[in-house]
């Protein structure tokens, strides 16, 4: 009897980390995302949180800890306990922070624990409808000729949007001379009044003033063209061979999440991507639903950390 006892001991020792791990989650799962609530980082995380949930068994609770280019989220995540209770909705800001601030409470990259991206997005270059500027071609002839260039707003300084801009001016050998706005609302505000000629703005904060035929969508920034709007050529079409700029978004993790959550949180993140109605959404939203090992995100990452800070050298741009 005692080895009997024993041995159903042992047993139950053995299977006690298989359980403790089939156990998580046991309470709702925290998601912070750096910018407004309602925009396109929230709209993401509740999107895809909300099919993770059924598989997890308890609610995704996203909460929007805006400001710092989304730094403020990052750095709470970083510094949260890693028990895949505390979630980042990253998006490509999270490398573009690292090429940009001085000092950060945390790195980029080794702070934290990649868990798949979900789906990336291209930016558009936009002017007025009216425009005398019909082409990215005719808007690159302009900066030639234009002392000082041409002027291109952005949803701020050391916005994604910002440093596209910044690329994209390097890459063509222009000039360009960038004016910066408090979002992307006030952005599309200054040029349909004329005060900008060109402005650089993710898909869904332009669709409607596009399909209402008050802007024009010049060039896409990545590689193809956005199903969206398929008759709009990208940049390297116009001209700017290699030029291949998407945001993102994607889960992190704090550092040293235990590997079981990660890969029970990975396995259900691609789950939801297959919905017809959660690709569809996101489709809609302008993007191109892509899921990721953790080790192909963290690559991911690291390579676009690499990419904006030699942009951000090039450009002068002070560091914040």
């Amino acid at each position: 009897m005692q080895r009997r006892h024993f041995t159903l001991a042992a047993l139950g020792a053995a299977c006690l980390p298989k359980a403790r791990a089939q156990a998580w989650p046991q309470r709702p799962v925290k998601v912070l995302q750096g910018f407004a609530a309602g925009g396109n980082a929230d709209a993401i995380a509740r999107l895809v949180g909300t099919e993770m949930s059924k598989g997890l068994g308890q609610p995704f609770v996203v909460e929007a800890l805006a400001g710092a280019g989304g730094t403020l989220a990052s750095g709470a995540v970083a510094r949260a306990a890693s028990d895949g209770y505390t979630m980042l909705l990253a998006t490509g800001g999270h490398a573009v922070a690292g090429a940009l601030y001085e000092k950060l409470p945390y790195q980029t990259v080794t702070s934290f624990q990649m868990v798949s991206t979900i789906t990336f997005f291209p930016f558009l270059l936009v002017t007025q409808a009216d425009s005398k500027h019909r082409t990215l071609r005719d808007v690159l002839t302009a900066a030639k000729t234009t002392k000082g260039g041409i002027a291109y707003g952005s949803a701020g300084v050391g916005s994604t949007h910002h440093l596209v801009g910044e690329l994209l001016a390097k890459m063509a050998g222009v000039e360009f001379l960038h004016v910066p706005f408090r979002g992307d609302s006030a952005s599309i505000t200054a040029l349909l009044s004329g005060e900008i000629p060109v402005i650089i703005a993710p898909p869904t904060a332009v669709l409607g003033q596009l399909k209402a035929g008050k802007l024009r969508a010049l060039a896409v920034t990545g590689a193809q063209r956005w199903a969206g709007m398929p008759e709009v050529p990208t940049v390297a079409e116009q001209g700017v061979a290699g030029f291949d700029v998407r945001s993102w978004a994607g889960w992190m993790l704090p550092a040293g999440t235990p590997q079981t959550i990660v890969e029970r949180l990975h396995a259900e993140t691609q789950k939801a991507l297959q919905i017809p109605a959660v690709k569809a959404r996101l489709e809609e939203m302008g993007g191109e639903v892509r899921g990721s090992t953790p080790q192909e995100m963290s690559a991911m990452v690291a390579a676009e950390l690499q990419k904006w800070t030699q942009v951000v050298a090039d450009a002068r741009i002070p560091r914040l």
